[in-house]
């Protein structure tokens, strides 16, 4: 790092812009390829069989349109043409405690906020056997923002990404007891992140430039398979695969507060690539006593695929272009729901869950500070009229204190993650035509 400024110094002393582009594209590769906040699939989509059994009622849903994206071989359980439109609150809290603030600067207090997401499923009969769907969803998404003045403002100050999805579906019963599906999954992906350049490691006194990549965006393509089979009258199994998806994003590099003598570096793109990883989901339901179903489910994602990122920042004279190791592993989950049948008028359900961590301690970093993390959920539904069915439900997902120690920019912040956590709560409204 002491070479890296006094090269930094030297390119000042040249007072050269063309000069000033390297660092700067080098810094964008360094923060972006650490980044992708929220690099996480959202399993809870605001229905009561997802949101109330935190994810475990997915692959074995055979009772709602929802099930269009659960697992689309599902679909083949519903006997009439059904639309399902929900609507959830994400809320999350992401404050951070620092022990080590070489930067000076505050906490960034909580850099999470709520955002409100809605969905759509539909779901039609085409035959006594075939089924098409369509799904409207956001499989992804989350940010952080700490502030201009954070303590680990040189890794990333803000970190932002949505992907909404659009989710076509077919599914056939093969026999009585086996059905299949698949569709493909179009993702619309939009990206932005700041970071602070420090300036002072060049210019002593100098005040902190802002460099902004924004308006990231991208179509990506994911296809999906599922199939469920009846064990027995009461056991149901299912499974749903889905494959890797590319995402290839091109957006604008912005450079604001720039207080050094040399011209601002003549930045204009950036692209980021990743791979979301692909992911095996398998459950068990099953039907006992009186009106009660036990849902096991458990899962592996491909996120060590998603570890290598590319990145290419050109601008004047300057053409980056190198791959970053994000260092991160593959994970695993396993859940447990339950459901009860309150007469014919309602239902109930709970879930907990447990999921591993994509990365250790010594590689996390501020735009993604996840660890593995626990979720208790509930939610309850219940029969309107004209056909039209209401369900309210919630899910804590608790991710715990997540320790980080990261370098940037020759600063270092450390510190942790004092119990971070995100709620989910939402309701949908039902109609079977």
């Amino acid at each position: 790092m002491r070479r890296y400024r006094r090269n930094l110094s030297a390119m000042f002393k040249a007072k050269a812009a063309s000069d000033i582009i390297l660092p700067i594209s080098v810094l964008l590769c360094l923060a972006t390829g650490n980044s992708m906040a929220a690099g996480f699939y959202i399993t809870e989509i605001g229905t009561p069989g997802s949101l109330g059994t935190a994810g475990a009622a997915n692959p074995t849903n055979t009772y709602h349109a929802d099930s269009a994206w659960t697992n689309p071989a599902g679909m083949t359980g519903l006997d009439e043409d059904r639309i399902v439109a929900g609507l959830q609150v994400v809320a999350p809290k992401v404050e951070f405690d620092p022990s080590v603030a070489e930067a000076g600067g505050k906490d960034g207090g909580n850099a999470g906020k709520a955002v409100p997401i809605p969905s759509l499923f539909y779901v039609k009969r085409l035959s006594d056997r075939g089924r098409f769907g369509f799904s409207v969803i956001a499989p992804q998404g989350g940010g952080v923002n700490y502030g201009d003045d954070f303590v680990g403002r040189y890794s990333s100050t803000k970190a932002e990404i949505g992907v909404i999805g659009l989710s076509p579906s077919l599914a056939y019963q093969v026999s009585d007891r086996l059905s299949v599906g698949g569709g493909i999954s179009a993702l619309y992906t939009k990206y932005e992140i700041n970071i602070a350049f420090n300036s002072a490691a060049i210019l002593p006194g100098a005040s902190d430039a802002k460099i902004k990549v924004e308006n990231a965006t991208d179509w990506g393509y994911q296809p999906f398979l599922g199939l469920t089979y009846q064990l027995t009258d009461q056991a149901l199994l299912g499974a749903v695969y889905r494959a890797k998806a590319d995402v290839d994003l091109n957006g604008d590099v912005n450079v604001r507060n720039w207080s050094l003598p040399t011209p601002v570096p003549g930045l204009n793109d950036v692209d980021i690539s990743w791979d979301n990883p692909q992911w095996l989901d398998v459950g068990l339901r099953y039907t006992f006593g009186n009106n009660n179903t036990l849902f096991l489910n458990g899962g592996w994602q491909d996120w060590s695929e998603f570890s290598e990122n590319g990145i290419e920042v050109s601008g004047g004279r300057a053409n980056i272009d190198t791959e970053i190791d994000r260092q991160w592993d593959d994970t695993w989950y396993a859940r447990i729901g339950f459901a009860h049948d309150i007469g014919e008028q309602s239902v109930y359900t709970l879930g907990v869950s447990y999921d591993s961590s994509p990365v250790k301690d010594r590689h996390r970093t501020f735009d993604l500070p996840v660890d593995e993390y626990y979720k208790v959920s509930a939610a309850y539904g219940w029969k309107g009229k004209n056909k039209l069915n209401y369900a309210l439900g919630a899910t804590l997902l608790i991710v715990g204190d997540a320790e980080i120690d990261q370098t940037s920019q020759g600063v270092r912040a450390a510190g942790e993650f004092d119990t971070n956590y995100i709620l989910f709560a939402g309701g949908t409204v039902r109609y079977a035509f």
